[in-house]
């Protein structure tokens, strides 16, 4: 399926943990329907100490973004600064999204 989400793109969350918190997508894993956003989802890992290619992975406690739902967030319109839905205009074979409160487009 299409997501009208890319990466760079900035998101507001709707639902969950971290709701109403603002980030830049920094993934977009489509089969999943999922995006990894900035400062959003925060998890830590316990990394044991690892040697592979001549390269050692320091051991501690690492922190990182998990995917959340691509349901859970909403695209901001860089024109009007709202959280938007966003529509799709397809003029001479070329596709551009568009934000469907203010009509600016977001390619």
């Amino acid at each position: 399926m299409k997501v009208k989400i890319r990466k760079g793109d900035t998101v507001l969350v709707i639902a969950g943990r971290d709701k109403g918190k603002k980030g830049e997508v920094i993934r977009v894993l489509p089969r999943e329907r999922r995006v990894v956003v900035q400062g959003v989802s925060i998890r830590k890992k316990h990394q044991q100490q690892v040697q592979a290619q001549g390269q050692t992975i320091t051991p501690g406690i690492i922190e990182f973004e998990a995917p959340i739902d691509i349901s859970n967030v909403m695209l901001v319109c860089p024109k009007c600064g709202e959280a938007t839905r966003v529509g799709v205009h397809r003029t001479e074979g070329i596709a551009e999204r568009y934000c469907k409160r203010c009509g600016a487009v977001m390619d």
